[in-house]
């Protein structure tokens, strides 16, 4: 079956879909048809009829059908002039407050350009695996960006008059107040994609030429829920597959806002999710849910923080608790207590390296014995851009980046560098590969902990048989998996000092 994805669908949209029938390659003949299960005889002889050529029939399984079905009607790009001509200010407004709520992108009728613009927003950001859409108001312009593989990336600028035009329908959707401009607002959207579900989360925040939106992409179909999937190295994800067998103590996963955290953690789950155990989480917000494991979101708002939700699951009888993360000393002490009564905690915390987390604690208040007794490893991680498989450029490395990577001055290293291509718009990365620290702690490391012994000292004795964080991220650029420019971008250059 051809991979090819036909330029012009030729069939409606909501045909395709009620009647199990799409074009796959309408650039060969007899032109490649697609159907789910067993063929609808009227709907091949309206298909016939459409594409005007012999046709040949492909069965797929109802998921495969689903996702072809998706990736073929996704809107192809975003062309803002198109959206644009012919229409007056008072007339966006009037759409954009005025119509209801699209339930499914795909199935979208209405050719109102604000209307247009956003689902073609929505769907390219969901296309290029975006994990936010920034829309950021300025005096003359109202800019566009997507975040894809951490990095943002403008795709338009608009005229500055659709600034109140954008966020109103954007606030309408996202079910928030369009009158209420002074103060930040948070919301929800969920919209269909096809047989995609995608959640958005929507964030407003007042500025100087009109509000900002932050729009974060939550795709389940492209969410990696089990460690496997991570790219961690097999030693450290076997060790700490072991961690996570332990009947107590608390497990730490450490990084900087978006370095994938949560997914970790959510990975860590379904390993232990079993119906012998009581998993019980408290998050800000509950991004994924998670069969067979309760979660909480906090509310502030109403008093519903992570220390009192997480004295709230422990009287819930639970074997397991996931806390979003520890924030201050209340939630840290209160996460000790429970790793001290028979229970298994993970948690965050952000610091740059994981022996940072212990000591982050340790500054917070929690008393070092304490720590030493319930703190079972900690996982410090990064994200870091792959290498576009259809550009990247070996080279011999010169002899400051065999220093980088630690390599002896005659050995023979060949490396990769970024070009550019049109596969990966032209930055020369594509999708994003983890970067992995891991300290267990045993007798010794114990002990150092107990002893409040400085951070260079524990972290000698944890990582003298266990890569680093830049061990790992240099192992990756041997293996032609990225570049030393990107590790050296993600990991800041004093901890890649402390490396070398």
């Amino acid at each position: 079956m051809s991979g090819a994805v036909a330029t012009s669908p030729r069939l409606s949209y909501a045909f395709a879909k009620e009647h199990g029938v799409i074009v796959l390659d309408c650039d060969v003949r007899p032109v490649i048809v697609g159907v789910r299960g067993a063929p609808d005889p009227w709907a091949l002889i309206e298909m016939r009829r459409v594409v005007d050529a012999p046709i040949t029939i492909n069965e797929l399984p109802e998921d495969v059908f689903e996702r072809r079905l998706s990736e073929i009607y996704t809107v192809a790009g975003i062309d803002a002039d198109a959206f644009m001509q012919g229409e007056t200010s008072a007339d966006l407004a009037s759409i954009a407050e005025g119509l209801p709520t699209t339930a499914d992108l795909l199935e979208a009728q209405d050719d109102a350009p604000v209307i247009k613009l956003i689902n073609a927003l929505i769907a390219e950001a969901v296309k290029l695996k975006a994990s936010d859409i920034h829309i950021e108001p300025y005096e003359t312009a109202l800019a566009v960006r997507l975040r894809i593989d951490g990095v943002l990336r403008e795709v338009l600028s608009l005229p500055a008059r659709m600034t109140p035009v954008l966020t109103s329908r954007v606030k309408v959707m996202a079910q928030l107040d369009i009158a209420e401009k002074r103060v930040p607002q948070d919301g929800r959207i969920s919209l269909a994609l096809g047989a995609k579900t995608v959640d958005v989360r929507v964030s407003t925040l007042p500025a100087r030429f009109g509000e900002r939106i932050v729009m974060r992409i939550l795709d389940k179909d492209e969410a990696r829920m089990d460690l496997d999937s991570l790219g961690m190295p097999p030693v450290t994800l076997q060790r700490l597959q072991t961690v996570l067998k332990r009947p107590n103590g608390i497990i730490l996963v450490t990084g900087p806002t978006g370095s994938g955290k949560t997914t970790t953690l959510y990975g860590a789950l379904n390993l232990l999710n079993d119906p012998a155990s009581n998993i019980l989480t408290v998050e800000d917000p509950v991004e994924y849910a998670i069969d067979g494991v309760g979660q909480t979101q906090i509310n502030p708002k109403v008093g519903m923080t992570f220390s009192t939700g997480l004295r709230a699951i422990l009287r819930q009888d639970p074997d397991i608790v996931m806390v979003g993360e520890i924030r201050d000393v209340e939630t840290a002490q209160i996460a000790i207590q429970a790793a001290l009564t028979g229970h298994l905690v993970l948690s965050t915390v952000h610091t740059n390296s994981a022996v940072g987390a212990i000591t982050r604690l340790r500054d917070m208040g929690v008393e070092p014995f304490l720590l030493s007794s319930t703190i079972a490893g900690v996982l410090a991680q990064r994200l870091v851009r792959r290498l576009c498989p259809e550009c990247k450029q070996p080279a011999e490395a010169t002899s400051a980046e065999k220093q980088i990577l630690g390599v002896d001055s005659d050995a023979e290293v060949v490396i990769h560098h970024p070009v550019g291509c049109g596969r990966c718009g032209q930055v020369g990365y594509e999708g994003r590969i983890g970067v992995y620290e891991l300290i267990v702690t045993d007798g010794k490391l114990k002990s150092l902990i107990h002893d409040d012994v400085g951070e260079r000292a524990l972290a000698e004795e944890a990582f003298r048989d266990a890569d680093t964080l830049g061990d790992c991220g240099f192992r990756h650029v041997c293996n032609g998996l990225t570049s030393i420019e990107e590790v050296l971008r993600v990991i800041r250059q004093e901890e890649s000092d402390a490396v070398l």
